[in-house]
């Protein structure tokens, strides 16, 4: 267990500042580092594929982006926190005063300390994400602010995914899956990814395994959605799987029950949190969350 809690440490402190999206560098970056930690294939899906009635998007990598008061002294800066920059953001290289930069800046009014999370993968726009404070001292701004995302698309980039499969005496197989997408979130969902590595490995350590495993680590939604189409025949080996997501932060587990509430995985979840003694809360299966809802 000690051993665990100091590669968890490492692999957070190597993750946590790569930006990753539901494309780019970063993940291939990130799913680098985890085959050092067990042997999964980086694996890819085109831009531009259809994926039932989705579409993969254009691979984009951001380089540079920032916010300059009329000094030059930068205010706002994507290399200070990648969160800064709106996912998916449009290139753009301009001044405004800031009436007209406003529609373009996010802060969440009940969480002021905190810079939100915010994307627009479908929708061509252009943005920054910022805390309260800095939210008011570009507010305070008088004289124009300038303004620069640097980022390309690639219309012939890929999206990329991690997959293992861990074979047992039959065909029957478990499905463990994380999604990778969220840059510098602890909780949600690095929590998610560094736990299914450790999982996977302590899997490999077992032998006489009845069953195969499944792990992917995908970015979410489109990412789980393209896993299905491509891998249709693969997802009829599947008895029953799990999405990990969020299982870093404070307070009880939470175990989502499956959409079907008489299925054995609910019971067999419960017993073993009752039996370990561990405090939990019950979630009723719904269609906000994760990758659960393009699972089932």
């Amino acid at each position: 267990m000690k051993n665990y809690v100091k590669v968890s440490d490492k692999l957070l402190a190597e993750l946590f500042p790569i930006n990753r999206s539901i494309t780019g560098s970063g993940n291939r970056h990130s799913l680098k580092i985890l085959k050092k930690i067990v042997p999964l294939k980086i694996k890819s899906f085109k831009s531009g594929q259809k994926v039932f009635d989705w579409k993969i998007p254009d691979e984009w990598n951001p380089i540079e982006a920032w916010i300059k008061d009329k000094s030059g002294n930068i205010l706002i800066d994507f290399k200070v926190n990648n969160l800064h920059l709106l996912g998916y953001s449009t290139p753009i290289h301009k001044k405004f005063f800031f009436h007209e930069l406003k529609e373009n800046l996010f802060y969440d009014k009940k969480k002021p300390k905190s810079i939100p999370y915010r994307t627009s993968y479908y929708k061509k726009r252009w943005g920054f994400c910022v805390n309260k404070s800095q939210y008011d001292l570009l507010k305070k701004s008088t004289d124009k602010l300038e303004v620069c995302i640097k980022t390309n698309f690639k219309k012939k980039g890929e999206m990329n995914y991690g997959e293992l499969l861990i074979p047992g005496k039959t065909k029957g197989e478990i499905l463990i899956s994380t999604y990778l997408c969220h840059p510098s979130m602890a909780n949600d969902n690095l929590s998610g990814v560094i736990l299914t590595a450790l999982i996977a490995k302590e899997i490999l350590r077992k032998k006489n395994l009845k069953k195969s495993y499944r792990i992917i680590w995908v970015p979410e939604t489109i990412g789980a959605i393209a896993y299905c189409k491509n891998n249709e025949k693969k997802l009829n080996q599947i008895k029953y799987g799990l999405v990990v997501s969020t299982v870093g932060g404070p307070g009880r587990f939470s175990f989502k029950k499956s959409w079907d509430e008489k299925h054995f995985i609910n019971d067999l979840a419960q017993k073993i949190l009752k039996e370990n003694r561990i405090k939990y809360k019950n979630v009723k299966f719904d269609i906000h969350g994760s990758d659960e809802r393009q699972f089932s």
